[in-house]
Formats: structure tokens, sequence, C-alpha cells
């Protein structure tokens, strides 16, 4: 087994004929503590979005926790947490929508969105 929690070759991203993220190559060991740093617009937010199974790359290849970020990246999911640096509620939906939309985001079957909805608004009153 790697001893590699990340590993990014030529991670690539556009929209369009914008590169967001342009063939960024890192390695993050089990254990270590790495952030990104940089100017708002320079990549970071969509660098993670496809670290954590969120966006798909456009070019390139990366794994997380030995999952490939553009295959399996329900298995990416399942396996991380990730907590964003600004609370990313949308302001536009209740408190149940976001709950429901998240659980969806993290593939959860009806019925445990449901069962985790109650269990979360009751306990948060």
């Amino acid at each position: 087994m790697s001893d590699l929690a990340i590993q990014a070759k030529d991670l690539t991203r556009t929209f369009g004929s914008f590169t967001a993220v342009n063939h960024i190559t890192f390695d993050v060991r089990a254990g270590e503590v790495f952030g990104f740093l940089g100017a708002n617009g320079a990549g970071k937010t969509t660098a993670i979005r496809m670290l954590t199974g969120l966006l798909a790359p456009s070019g390139g290849n990366a794994t997380v926790a030995g999952y490939d970020v553009a295959r399996e990246s329900e298995s990416v999911k399942r396996s991380i947490g990730y907590m964003s640096q600004r609370f990313s509620l949308y302001d536009d939906l209740s408190v149940r929508e976001n709950i429901r939309l998240y659980g969806g985001i993290y593939d959860l079957t009806s019925s445990e969105i449901d069962d985790r909805t109650r269990t979360m608004l009751a306990r948060l009153g």
C-alpha cells in the first residue's frame, strides 16, 4: 500500500477556453499537513473540488485515499472529510433543503436522507 494520501500529476481543469487549474503536480504523504495558498482566482477551490470528487478533471490524473478522482469519485467522497474555509450553506435554500442537497451530493439514499434530516433538525431545533 502506498504511503501517499494524495497524488496529483498534471491535474488540469478548463472551462471552455479558460484554464482554472494548469497541470499541477504534487504528492501528500499520509499524516502530512498540506494547504493551498494563492490569490483569489488562482484555482485553489477548483483544485479542491477535483480532489474531493465534486468536479471532474479536464486532464491529468489524481488519486485520493487510493481512489482515482475521475473514475472513483464516489469512493473518494466516502473516504474523506472536507470543511471549506467558508461555511457553504446556500442562502436561498432552507436548512432542510441544504441537508437534502448535501445528502444527495454524498450519494445517500432517499431513506438515509430522510432519517438524517429528521435527526439533525430534531437535534439542532
